[in-house]
């Protein structure tokens, strides 16, 4: 998988977020964004993962040299962040195995076993709305690395996570990412100490 992004901007009103973004994200690489709160981190990543429309410039997406359009895309990215909502009337059971409609897990692992992979099986049967805001986040995440795509987005991946859902979101790291193309948007050096390609969102203000 390759995404190229062209002279892309964003623009809210008369403010341009980012402008003049020229990048490639390549597979079994991974990249991070960083730039303090209101850089527009989560802007550049929600553009990538087409949930936002450019203001200008050209996204591609390519595997094995063929393009893919932008209406088939979302079937080869997946994303966990904050802002993104979960469907809080159903049971941890019933939103992973919605979710699996749209995007089969890997190693065709059924609901039950990713339950014991994010470490959630006791509360199969509990509402969404009742979990704590660490709980929705491993889900998130859980969600996220066991989903059969190519392409993980992360958005502020730690935010919720007590010390030792840090430690298990660094193995999950480290356990399945290197195949995939990985991009994360942090503020928090732990998250992504791994990564080798660290890119400041402030360079495309001017």
């Amino acid at each position: 998988m390759i995404i190229e992004l062209a002279n892309i901007g964003k623009k809210y009103r008369n403010e341009w977020i980012f402008r003049n973004t020229s990048l490639s994200f390549t597979a079994k690489e991974s990249y991070t964004f960083v730039g303090p709160n209101g850089s527009g981190k989560s802007t550049l990543l929600q553009v990538i993962a087409s949930i936002l429309p450019q203001s200008e410039g050209q996204i591609t997406y390519t595997s094995d040299g063929q393009p893919i359009s932008i209406d088939d895309i979302f079937r080869k990215i997946v994303i966990a962040a904050p802002y993104l909502e979960l469907v809080e009337e159903f049971t941890l059971l019933e939103i992973v195995e919605f979710h699996q409609q749209f995007k089969p897990f890997k190693n065709q692992i059924s609901p039950a076993q990713l339950l014991e992979f994010i470490e959630l099986t006791p509360h199969k049967n509990k509402t969404v709305r009742n979990f704590s805001s660490g709980m929705k986040q491993r889900l998130k995440l859980g969600l996220a690395f066991y989903s059969d795509c190519p392409i993980i987005l992360l958005d502020e991946p730690t935010s919720n996570l007590d010390t030792q859902a840090t430690r298990w979101y660094l193995d999950q790291i480290e356990q399945h990412t290197n195949e995939r193309l990985l991009i994360i948007c942090s503020n928090q050096p732990h998250e992504y100490d791994f990564c080798k390609n660290i890119i400041d969102v402030r360079d495309f203000k001017r």
